[in-house]
């Protein structure tokens, strides 16, 4: 057995070298070993358009914050973490909130569990718990830019705008779908270096055709994130083919990509920052006596709340959250289905999406292909339509059969339900056992935790839900263990103020 400090494998990460141009911004990664030696990369955000003034403090400021956002992955492998840039003091409460928050999601859940991609001895931590977690000293400096002086300058945003991080799954597919409806969507691809595009390319271009506010950064975090796993010697060196739905040890990577969006957000005004995250992505765990949030943190509704808080730190009025939070997947796949059926064929929810003519198609093999197939099935829809076979979706059903899905347990108990009661999969111990009733799933749910209104600004609420109760079989609330049934009327939606506007 090891201890934490046993992952303190090399002696400093320096984030330097900042630099900003109309349209695009740079930093160099650079990795120092104990022997001295060093090496280093570049990671780099590039636009369309001009969003950058390489003389402006607070564009600077924000490149500063944006080049960032990786290196809070590795706070427990260094002994010392350098920021070289222009960060006040609410960028460094940020980042030192979030870097000791995810690494103790790091140490509950990818070093404490068993996983495929780590040598041993260090496979064999000792749980422990801890007051911090973190292994690196942090330091912030700024060699280049000392004549510059961050100002708190607030521009105006317009509260019926909305940025969208988006990709080709279902769940930024129908953020769009609704907002172009009820609001003036932005949608935002932050195009990564790898194979993760592949996802977004089907939407991407139909969004080209059909959406004049679509933009497409470019960003290599995929490629230095891959660099640094070779940095790390308790990684399998052939990781690379290891076939696995979870990244070795990376947990803080949503925000790599909203980081990427703030520069569209602030040059157009942009009130909201929307993120597709559904009912079952707000967890709370433990693991050996140590709280964590499942690896989902930055799909919770605690990372919009904390973003949001940062924004509005920096005097920003901004709002960062999901429309989605009362919905389970299904009732997501429904309405994206029902309502939006030319959006959801540009659908790729796929770890291993491959080109086939013009258009990417899903793998039909992985964990994600399976609950897709699962899913559009199970509400009588034709997983052909976003570019599955007939054998694939054959084999998609055959091996729900033997396999379960990633749902927490009623969502997925649901789903083999619906689809036994539809004859759709064979009946066997597997299936009897997951497959039980809970009409809660195809219902607006609202709890304490996972889903309150308290979360949402309230201009949106009416509009929103007046097209989920479409498509709904009604609304619940969670008291004690049970789901009660409510009436979605205008007090219910307007009772609670948006949290984040309470002083």
């Amino acid at each position: 057995m090891i201890d934490l400090e046993s992952f303190v494998v090399l002696r400093k990460l320096s984030v330097k070298n900042i630099r900003v141009e109309p349209k695009r911004v740079r930093a160099d990664y650079c990795v120092e070993r104990f022997s001295g030696q060093t090496d280093s990369y570049e990671l780099v955000y590039s636009y369309e358009n001009a969003y950058f003034n390489g003389k402006n403090a607070e564009d600077i400021n924000l490149a500063s914050m944006m080049l960032a956002q990786v290196a809070l992955n590795y706070g427990l492998f260094f002994e010392t973490m350098a920021f070289d840039g222009l960060y006040d003091k609410a960028d460094q409460t940020f980042l030192s909130a979030m870097l000791e928050n995810t690494s103790r999601e790091i140490v509950t859940n990818k070093l404490l569990i068993k996983n495929e991609f780590i040598k041993p001895p260090y496979d064999t931590l000792t749980p422990e718990k801890r007051a911090k977690y973190t292994n690196s000293d942090l330091v912030f400096s700024n060699t280049r830019y000392e004549g510059l002086r961050i100002e708190k300058s607030p521009a105006e945003t317009d509260p019926g705008k909305y940025a969208i991080l988006s990709s080709g799954g279902k769940d930024s597919l129908l953020t769009y779908g609704i907002i172009n409806e009820i609001g003036e969507a932005y949608p935002v691809f932050i195009n990564e270096a790898g194979r993760h595009w592949f996802t977004a390319v089907n939407t991407h271009k139909h969004f080209k055709e059909i959406e004049p506010h679509t933009e497409k950064p470019w960003c290599n975090s995929d490629r230095l994130f891959n660099w640094m796993l070779k940095q790390l010697p308790f990684i399998r060196e052939n990781y690379a083919s290891i076939r696995s739905d979870i990244y070795p040890v990376r947990l803080w990577t949503v925000a790599v990509f909203l980081f990427g969006v703030l520069p569209v957000v602030r040059k157009r005004g942009i009130g909201n920052i929307l993120v597709g995250n559904e009912y079952d992505t707000t967890v709370r765990g433990e693991t050996a006596g140590i709280p964590h949030y499942n690896g989902l943190y930055d799909q919770s509704k605690y990372f919009d709340n904390a973003l949001t808080r940062y924004y509005r730190s920096k005097g920003w009025q901004i709002n960062q959250f999901s429309i989605l939070r009362s919905l389970s997947e299904l009732l997501i796949m429904k309405i994206l289905t029902k309502r939006y059926p030319d959006l959801q064929q540009q659908q790729v929810s796929c770890h291993a999406a491959h080109k086939t003519g013009e258009r990417m198609s899903p793998c039909g093999k992985c964990e994600k292909c399976r609950r897709i197939i699962g899913m559009l099935r199970a509400i009588d829809e034709d997983p052909s339509r976003c570019g599955y076979t007939k054998n694939q979706i054959a084999a998609g059903l055959t091996a729900l059969e033997r396999q379960s899905v990633k749902q927490i347990g009623s969502d997925a108990s649901h789903l083999y339900y619906l689809l036994l009661s539809k004859n759709l999969i064979a009946e066997n111990d597997h299936t009897r056992r997951l497959g039980k009733q809970h009409d809660e799933i195809t219902k607006l749910r609202f709890d304490k935790e996972r889903s309150t209104l308290a979360d949402m600004p309230v201009n949106i609420r009416k509009p929103l839900f007046a097209v989920f109760y479409q498509y709904a079989d009604g609304a619940v609330q969670r008291s004690g263990h049970r789901w009660t049934e409510i009436a979605l009327n205008d007090t219910f939606l307007t009772a609670v103020p948006y949290k984040m506007d309470e002083k």
